[in-house]
């Protein structure tokens, strides 16, 4: 009888160890950083397709018309040039120091909007 008891104790032991094993190898997982810029494309971005609607959908609603918080303008191709030839835009979609991390109060736009956007600048702006 006693050898019964320590077998079960073995096994429900061993489900208790996978489980564990099971539920914590998942945590705070995402495809992002599992696999960095795997869809990811930096080639030939364009403002319209790829710029325009991370910007229109993160920092417009603060950043346009007359009352545009901090008097930053986003709101169309030539005021996100200007934003970003003043300087201070890359360091404050980056949340790098020394910058007001934007948007303020919200998440951090993804990695990839990052570098599309590193990327369209480094392509020279364009209007595309």
């Amino acid at each position: 009888m006693e050898h019964l008891t320590t077998k079960h104790r073995l096994k429900a032991f061993a489900l208790i160890a996978a489980a564990s094993l099971m539920l914590s190898s998942c945590y705070k997982d995402n495809e992002e950083d599992l696999y960095p810029d795997n869809n990811c494309n930096t080639t030939n971005v364009s403002f319209s397709a790829t710029v325009w609607p991370a910007i229109n959908n993160n920092c417009v609603s603060c950043h346009s018309g007359a009352g545009a918080s901090a008097g930053i303008r986003l709101g169309n191709y030539n005021e996100v040039v200007a934003a970003v030839d003043g300087g201070r835009f890359l360091g404050a979609i980056k949340h790098e120091n020394g910058f007001s991390a934007m948007p303020q109060g919200a998440a951090k736009l993804s990695d990839c909007a990052i570098s599309q956007i590193d990327a369209w600048i480094a392509q020279g702006k364009l209007n595309n």
